[in-house]
Parts: C-alpha cells; structure tokens; sequence
C-alpha cells in the first residue's frame, strides 16, 4: 500500500486549558500557521516530544506495525526536521524514497496541545509538504501498491493535488484502486464540488470520513441522511462515528462494529482516525469482511488513543491475534 500525504513532524506537548485561552486557540480545532505563527507558538509550547508525523504516514506506520507493506510519498525540506521525519517513518517499517529539497521552506510541522481530557488542539505549519510536486513521484512504487492513498490536508495547495491527480491516473491505468480520507472539516469547504466530482467520475474507489466530515461533504445537517447521500457515489465508504463505533457500506451491504475496549484510559486522541483506517485497509488487503476489517480498525484506534502520540507503540498484530 503506498499514501501520499503531508510530511510534517508533531511536536506534541500536554497543556492545561488556560493555556488554549491564553494563545487565542479554540480547543479540538485545527488551524493553519504561517512560519511566524508557528515560531510563537512553538516558543510559548512546554517541553514537548518531536516525532514523525502527518495523517497519511501515520496510517502507513499502523500498516506495517499490523505487519503489511507501506510505503509513504512526502515532501520534507534538508533541515533537522526533515531528518526527524526520515528516521522516524523509515524506523517504523515504511518505504520513504521521496528525496529532501534544499532551499525552499523549511519541514512542516504540526504543534499538537493535549489538555488534560485528551483532546488535542492541532496547529499545522505546512512548510516544505505542500511543496509536493508530481516530479516526486515513481510510478512503478504506485503500479506496486494495491492501494493508493490520499489524503485531503495534502489536496489544498495546486502543486500536491497535481501530483495526486497523476498518481490516481497511473494507479487505476495499473487496475489498482484509490482510497481518499477527507481528513477535516476546513479540508472539505473550500473543495467540495472537487471531492464530490472526484467521486461521481469514478476517482475514488474507497473513501473514509467521520460522521461531521460526511455532513459536511453531503451538506446535510443529519448523519444517516448524509451517508445515504453518499454513499451510491463510492464503492466503499467507511465512517467513524465516535463513541457509537463506526459503520461501512460497499454497494449498498452495510456493517456495523462498537468502539474498542482494550482495559487503558485514552490519553491523546492523536491519530485515532488514521490508525482506524490502517486497520481498515489492512484488513481489506488481505481479503477480510467489512465487520471484520472495521475491527482491526477499531483495535488499531484504541491503542493509539492509549498514549501520547499518533504512532503505534504495542504490538498491534498481537492485540489484532487476541481480540
């Protein structure tokens, strides 16, 4: 499986809620920085942990901690960020060949608050990931991979969404099929006719969303209306839904499974989203049931909300074996 998505290093720090009202930061949201927005922020952030990151390349983390093959496309500046983000992906068991740029804008960063119910705030400094261009890409890593998957933070800026236009051609010219998370509510506004385009047109042959994102794409205000809206114009659509679990629907044939329970108290929501979907795909790749590749999902999300950060750190192919 290989994604393409931001290259950007979290920078995770635990805060109190004063500290959100003392920067002007509405909590659980997720804000674009500037270089200088990001530069005060980070200055006025306690002592925090710097890992790899981005949405895309933590689903493929969660892959190969479940024990598939992962490769990521990324853009990443030739700075200590950059190597940061290097090692971390490459430690993890995922392919990452996409060269460094010098001279351009430094690597992304995302400054993640984590107040003390778990929520965390996410302040993105897009930096050299939107700098992504379809010269970056080895269309034989795409004609490899069963599945090609994008992901919507990546879709804002004109040079990465070129570069995954021309990836999804030479990933369906391969007879492979395209996955797309729409990642976030600001991610859908500004390019809804494109997503619903995308879908309508065949682009898309699995698309995963949370139950306000799939609101927001169907521009309904009920859950149930929004997925039913939708749901004809995908092979596949797979929604998280909070504490109700999450739900997918392949051609009208509907499966439902709870939330995970794995005895831990949830600590940072970071990445839960991104793990449940490497379940999912894990899953699916390797031929099992919608319910059953909704609960490694579900078990994949649980662990990650299980401590600070948005990569696995059990063994997740043992929790999948036990549970």
């Amino acid at each position: 499986m290989l994604a393409i998505g931001d290259a950007v290093v979290d920078v995770l720090a635990y805060i109190d809620d004063s500290f959100l009202d003392d920067v002007h930061v509405v909590k659980g949201s997720m804000q674009v920085l500037d270089a200088e927005g990001a530069t005060k922020l980070y200055a006025r952030m306690p002592q925090a942990d710097e890992v790899s990151g981005g949405s895309a390349a933590n689903t493929m983390a969660g892959i190969a901690a479940l024990g598939g093959r992962a490769g990521f496309v990324g853009q990443v500046a030739d700075d200590q960020l950059g190597e940061i983000f290097v090692h971390d992906i490459r430690a993890h068991g995922v392919e990452f060949v996409t060269p460094p740029k010098s001279g351009g804008a430094p690597t992304g960063r995302c400054l993640i608050l984590v107040t003390p119910d778990a929520q965390r705030t996410m302040n993105t400094y897009r930096g050299a990931a939107h700098e992504l261009s379809a010269a970056a890409l080895d269309p034989q890593q795409i004609r490899d991979a069963a599945i090609l998957y994008l992901e919507a933070y990546l879709w804002r800026s004109a040079g990465p969404r070129a570069a995954m236009d021309e990836a999804m051609r030479i990933a369906h010219e391969a007879g492979r099929k395209v996955a797309f998370t729409l990642s976030d509510i600001a991610c859908i506004k500004p390019h809804r006719p494109e997503i619903i385009a995308m879908l309508e047109s065949g682009a898309i042959d699995l698309l995963f969303a949370n139950e306000n994102e799939i609101m927001a794409l169907a521009d309904l205000d009920d859950r149930e209306a929004a997925i039913a809206a939708i749901q004809d114009k995908v092979p596949l659509l797979v929604v998280t839904c909070g504490s109700e679990g999450a739900m997918a629907v392949a051609r009208g044939v509907r499966a439902t499974v709870p939330i995970a329970r794995l005895g831990t108290g949830v600590v940072d929501t970071t990445g839960a989203g991104d793990l449940f979907a490497a379940g999912f795909l894990f899953g699916q790749c390797r031929g099992r049931s919608l319910e059953d590749s909704l609960r490694v999902g579900a078990i994949a999300a649980a662990e990650v909300i299980s401590h600070l950060g948005a990569r696995p750190k059990a063994d997740l192919k043992e929790l999948v074996a036990k549970l």
